[in-house]
């Protein structure tokens, strides 16, 4: 292991593998004569806050190093959306893009070292950026030094495990996961990692034929997905290990993982303010332990709090999850205490209420969120079905489903606060770290840009099934027609293509719609159920608009993959 801030310092050998490009390595040697070219260039500019939005995790490495090298300070955006990049924009002095690093490069001329050489200050600051209470982008300032503490905790729980293979990735390297798993540890122990992300087993298949002996970083929505698709369980030599973060992995897929490669995937649970702080591997156990030197305790009001070297500071950090220790003093997580909304002037834990959901025979997740009214607060549950789930829904129809997961919660809870808002889902709208950011969820109990309300879904095999509601409001209803006012029939065909494109890409573009039927008008606030049947072979998709017990429109979408 190699000190973050004596990296460009060190005596490390230079054909040292460091990123993995395709079929090339691209060793310590160029890390370095790269990181010290930039450095220099970027010495005499005036800017001292420079924002990375970097896609190669190669050249984020190196520029991130130059920056620190010449006491600048990296700052980390969760994303490089505009909107999003405006937002911080009183948070850096300059932009780095893909764009802006050509041209840094071309125009670099070498340049004797600073006095001192290219030494990095240990305490040398990094700011990166996660969700605030209010959805907000909030800054989390760390130092060299926190990362540097977390990395020599990572290495003592797992670099023997680990050994020298290559780190393979879902997650992008700039959130602290990815930066910690993918970019620094690596670093600092001396191990590659790939310059590519690893979406599914194919990619991760395709990466182990060319690096050998390596270790998959992913989130629990990744790893939740990738039992399901071909080539999963063949995956060999299989990965030396699994790490999760950003939420609790589910028991079956931990179980699924256990089945296929003899162990559950590691997850670390910790936040980007606090760092690591416990892990767990469900085969072996459901509850934390605290990693290696990290202190945990029970607050009186059940809050976890943390003593650790990844906080910088010496004292006990307060979480705001709540926590119940064993007697071995590992501990489960039990919600977040802050996540309580009134109702009616009853109080709600969210939490609880997606924990006593989660344990119906019909719920496989379930994500409970607030929403916001122009006169009170409400809770919608956004739920991903079992099979057995998707049965009811498919037979009963979603009204029957959610008084079903009613009385099941009214044995738990006041019927008052009992969400009146329900959307079933093929997945929650989990983000590229693992979270569920409480905008995505929001925006579930809202229509469509193309109008639509999407209630619930259900798939299985070559069916697809919806239920939609159809906005009073709906401008298509304006003329169409006066006094009696129908959704055109050229808008439900829009709606079937665009919902059956989103599970078969090549439906977009279709090449004509077969056998085309309008059976019954469409009212405004009508309450619509979709089916769709796909025959691959042919490349027909066939759609079924029922309202009520008679069918109201039918079609084939006839398409053609793409050359």
């Amino acid at each position: 292991m190699i000190a973050l801030h004596d990296l460009l310092m060190s005596a490390r050998a230079g054909h040292t593998p460091v990123c993995r490009d395709a079929d090339a390595v691209l060793d310590f040697a160029g890390f370095r004569a790269r990181t010290l070219s930039r450095a220099a260039a970027l010495r005499g500019r005036p800017e001292q806050r420079y924002a990375l939005c970097l896609d190669n995790p190669f050249d984020f490495a190196c520029t991130l190093f130059a920056l620190l090298a010449c006491g600048k300070e990296p700052v980390i955006p969760a994303n490089a959306t505009p909107g999003y990049l405006a937002d911080l924009s009183s948070a850096y002095d300059c932009l780095l893009t893909d764009t802006d690093l050509a041209a840094l490069d071309r125009d670099a001329v070498p340049q004797d070292a600073p006095p001192g050489g290219w030494a990095i200050d240990p305490n040398a600051r990094l700011t990166l950026f996660t969700s605030g209470s209010s959805g907000a982008p909030k800054p989390v300032r760390k130092t060299l030094a926190q990362f540097n503490a977390e990395v020599r905790t990572l290495e003592q729980q797992w670099g023997e495990a680990l050994g020298q293979a290559t780190i393979l990735s879902s997650v992008p390297h700039h959130h602290i996961y990815g930066i910690l798993f993918r970019v620094f540890w690596p670093l600092a122990a001396g191990r590659a990692f790939d310059r590519s992300i690893s979406a599914d087993p194919q990619a991760l298949q395709a990466r182990i034929a060319q690096c050998g002996a390596t270790v998959v970083v992913s989130t629990p929505a990744q790893l939740s997905r990738w039992p399901d698709l071909p080539g999963f369980a063949a995956l060999a030599p299989a990965p030396r290990a699994f790490f999760s973060s950003g939420g609790p992995l589910a028991a079956n897929t931990a179980s699924q993982y256990a089945a296929s490669f003899g162990a559950a995937p590691l997850e670390v649970y910790g936040s980007t303010e606090t760092g690591g702080i416990a892990w767990r591997r469900q085969n072996e156990s459901d509850a934390w332990r605290a990693m290696s030197g990290i202190l945990v305790q029970r607050a009186e009001d059940g809050a976890l709090t943390v003593r650790s070297p990844h906080l910088g500071h010496d004292n006990w950090h307060r979480t705001d999850d709540e926590a119940v220790f064993d007697s071995d003093g590992r501990f489960r997580l039990r919600g977040r205490l802050d996540r309580v909304i009134k109702l009616d002037g009853k109080r709600l834990s969210l939490a609880e209420l997606e924990t006593r959901l989660a344990v119906h025979p019909f719920v496989a997740q379930v994500a409970v969120t607030r929403l916001e009214g122009a006169s009170r607060e409400r809770a919608g549950a956004v739920v991903v079905l079992t099979e057995a789930g998707n049965d009811a829904l498919r037979a009963n129809g979603r009204v029957s489903l959610v008084k079903t997961l009613r009385r099941h919660l009214a044995a738990y809870f006041d019927p008052v606060v009992l969400p009146r808002h329900w959307r079933f889902r093929l997945a929650l709208p989990f983000d590229a770290r693992g979270k569920l950011p409480a905008a995505a969820l929001a925006a579930i109990f809202e229509a469509r840009a193309d109008g639509v309300e999407v209630l619930a879904e259900a798939k299985r095999e070559d069916e697809l099934y919806y239920e939609l509601h159809v906005p009073r409001t709906l401008i298509h209803f304006a003329g169409h027609f006066a006094g009696l006012p129908i959704l055109p029939g050229v808008v439900q065909v829009n709606w079937a293509i665009r919902l059956a494109t989103a599970h078969i890409p090549a439906a977009a573009t279709p090449a004509s719609i077969d056998r085309l039927k309008f059976m019954a008008p469409v009212p405004p606030g009508a309450l619509l159920k979709l089916t769709f049947a796909h025959d691959a072979s042919r490349q027909r998709i066939q759609f079924t608009y029922r309202l009520g017990e008679r069918d109201c429109a039918s079609g084939v979408i006839v398409y053609r993959e793409p050359a």
